[in-house]
């Protein structure tokens, strides 16, 4: 059998089925519904006799029988209601006009009936039990039309009257199925005609819309050949071109063709080699994506590519440093969109764009004195004849950076040297060092009782273990260091340094002011150093005001960098001795080892970041440290993990006071 026959069978077969579903339900509700109505005209039926029983009991004399004799009151019961004449009118009209109904009868409290219709006969006998109609109500379907259409029972609809709180008479209606039969008969043929109309008409539609739905399968057939020859002899073509350049001459062999009559089974196959050929495409795209990628994401020039209408279709991570923007809301922008006509970066750029002209390695210095080389290069279609532009590239290359980078090689390639040579020398000494060390000792042994010889040798050995001291510093300040760098939140460190030193601060009486951003400054630091460098300037602003004072940190940032401000209002530093502050073991302090403004120095220029110092003699002094931000503008809102711990805000330690 043909594929498109099945098909045609297995859609008209679905349709036969959802058809025969809902025509099962709908007669199952349809049974239901008239069952349910033979049930309710019943009940209403019995309610009515027992109102006539109650209207005929009222009415009834007390005098005519001892009420305490239990006979007695049943006998005259029976005998009210054979005699009531609205009783024997209502079980006349229910035997005369109910089709369904079979009997009438009226019970005592032992089943024994009082009243029965049509059939008086069993008046005074106990009367059959009979299951009750309501249980017909809960079939189903096939359980209630075995019932009704099968052989003939009796149920009852019974309805009870209490005396005392105690069951005193019942109206049971007794309903036969054959009669039930009887009166679903004709609207249960007009519905099974209905239903087998519908699976008949469905069927037929079905098996035609089916057809016709699958006819179209020709043409995408004749179509997809068009294609695939399409396709074909690219294929070749490529084939013979590579085929030429290796200079190889055997013929590929052709693709097999699905053959035979089945239309669907050469489109099926036309349609999977066609999804393979798009597989293979999306595969080589989706590795190129990801290099193309990859090499963006390493670039440190700014590279954007736009179409024919201006819009940014690719965009590198470091245009992000160049316009302060997020690279989500550059893409699919326009180039007004982008650049700002207020800056000197965005109307040099419009400029270009509106006129149509290239740009070729022009300096731009933007607002905020940093030096951009900018590139344009619109691309032209070749092939056609108006050559008509399909897009163009924008190149963004920071010179600062370049600078930057050329200063800290320079700084790096220094760095080693004197650290080679510092091991060098601080080798060289360390072993004069110990053999003077073992000398004396020696000599100290030769040498008996005090006197001036021991004095001297005392201050020989002293000298001797405070110029190793030296010499071990040296080699471990020139030691590489390994950075542990992170994302940090530069408010956090502030806050932790200042918590550091606020035991100090508190002792000297020094208030301590101090200010930061209510958004997380982020940079890339090891936040130990970072710490240990600050403390190292705050420790030594609060030793310059010996009286105490007003020491003020203060966290800011602008496009590049985030700066730390330390400011004290000590003594100052003379001019004469500024530029030596930073050098190994230089300090002016008594009990000072001239290490930690060194460290400073060095912790700063490991991030690649600026130490400004800014001094006069009685005034204070103004250390600012900076630090290179994630990315430019954007990056310093993102909070990281350590921000998450970092309280915004100003820290403030007020000095101790002693007395009143």
């Amino acid at each position: 059998m043909r594929l498109k026959a099945k098909l045609v069978l297995a859609i008209t077969g679905l349709v036969f089925a959802v058809v025969v579903l809902f025509s099962w339900i709908w007669l199952s509700q349809l049974l239901r519904q008239h069952i349910q109505e033979s049930w309710s005209f019943a009940d209403f039926q019995a309610h009515e006799v027992l109102f006539e029983v109650q209207t005929a009991l009222d009415t009834m004399p007390q005098s005519h029988f001892d009420p305490h004799n239990p006979a007695a009151v049943e006998a005259a019961v029976a005998d009210t209601l054979r005699q009531d004449p609205g009783l024997n009118s209502q079980l006349t009209a229910i035997e005369n006009y109910s089709p369904t109904v079979l009997d009438v009868a009226i019970a005592d409290s032992q089943g024994r009936a009082l009243v029965a219709a049509p059939d008086s006969s069993l008046e005074g006998q106990v009367l059959p039990k009979r299951p009750d109609y309501s249980a017909l109500l809960h079939q189903p379907l096939i359980s209630t039309l075995r019932i009704v259409f099968g052989p003939a029972r009796v149920y009852d609809v019974t309805r009870g009257l209490d005396r005392d709180n105690r069951p005193f008479l019942a109206v049971r209606i007794g309903i036969n199925t054959a009669f039930l039969r009887n009166a679903f008969h004709p609207w249960l043929v007009e519905s099974l005609t209905i239903i087998g109309l519908a699976m008949i008409i469905s069927t037929v539609v079905a098996a035609f819309v089916a057809n016709l739905a699958l006819h179209p399968i020709e043409q995408i057939s004749r179509r997809l050949d068009a294609l695939d020859a399409q396709e074909a002899l690219a294929e070749d073509s490529a084939r013979r071109e590579m085929l030429r350049s290796a200079e190889a001459t055997t013929p590929l062999p052709p693709v097999p063709e699905p053959r035979g009559g089945d239309e669907v089974a050469q489109v099926s196959g036309k349609i999977e080699r066609l999804g393979q050929r798009i597989r293979n495409v999306e595969e080589v795209f989706s590795a190129l994506r990801e290099n193309l990628d990859q090499i963006l994401s390493n670039l440190q020039d700014g590279v954007m590519l736009f179409t024919r209408d201006a819009r940014a279709v690719l965009v590198s991570s470091s245009v992000e440093r160049f316009l302060n923007i997020g690279r989500e809301r550059i893409f699919g922008a326009e180039v007004r969109e982008i650049f700002d006509r207020g800056t000197r970066l965005g109307r040099t750029v419009r400029d270009a764009f509106e006129g149509g002209m290239s740009i070729v390695q022009e300096e731009v210095t933007t607002e905020t004195g940093r030096r951009v080389e900018v590139s344009l290069d619109f691309i032209h279609d070749t092939h056609s004849a108006d050559r008509h532009s399909l897009g163009a590239l924008l190149t963004l290359h920071d010179l600062e950076s370049v600078r930057e980078i050329e200063t800290e090689l320079e700084v790096s390639r220094r760095m080693a040297s004197i650290g080679r040579l510092t091991a060098g020398v601080g080798h060289e000494v360390k072993n004069p060092i110990n053999a003077i060390v073992v000398h004396l000792e020696l000599l100290r042994n030769k040498v008996q009782g005090g006197g001036d010889a021991m004095r001297h040798l005392d201050v020989i050995q002293s000298e001797i273990r405070r110029l190793d001291r030296v010499v071990q510093t040296l080699v471990d300040f020139s030691r590489p260091v390994e950075l542990q760098l992170r994302d940090q939140d530069l408010r956090g460190v502030v806050s932790k340094v200042l918590l550091l030193a606020s035991a100090e601060l508190q002792t000297r009486g020094i208030a301590v002011e101090s200010q930061t951003p209510a958004w997380p400054v982020v940079s890339r630091v090891d936040a130990d150093l970072l710490e240990q460098a600050l403390l190292n300037i705050v420790i030594n602003g609060a030793q310059a005001m010996g009286s105490g004072g007003l020491l003020e940190v203060r966290l800011s940032e602008d496009t590049r960098w985030a700066s730390i401000l330390v400011r004290d209002h000590g003594e100052g530093i003379p001019d004469e001795i500024r530029p030596r502050i930073f050098d190994l073991y230089f300090t002016t302090k008594k009990e000072g080892s001239g290490i930690g403004l060194a460290m400073t120095w060095r912790i700063v220029q490991m991030h690649h970041g600026q130490i400004d110092v800014e001094s006069k003699a009685g005034s204070g002094t103004t250390f600012v440290l900076r630090l290179p931000l994630i990315s430019a503008g954007s990056g310093s809102r993102v909070l990281t993990e350590a921000a998450e711990s970092a309280v915004p805000g100003e820290f403030q330690i007020q000095p101790e006071r002693s007395g009143p």
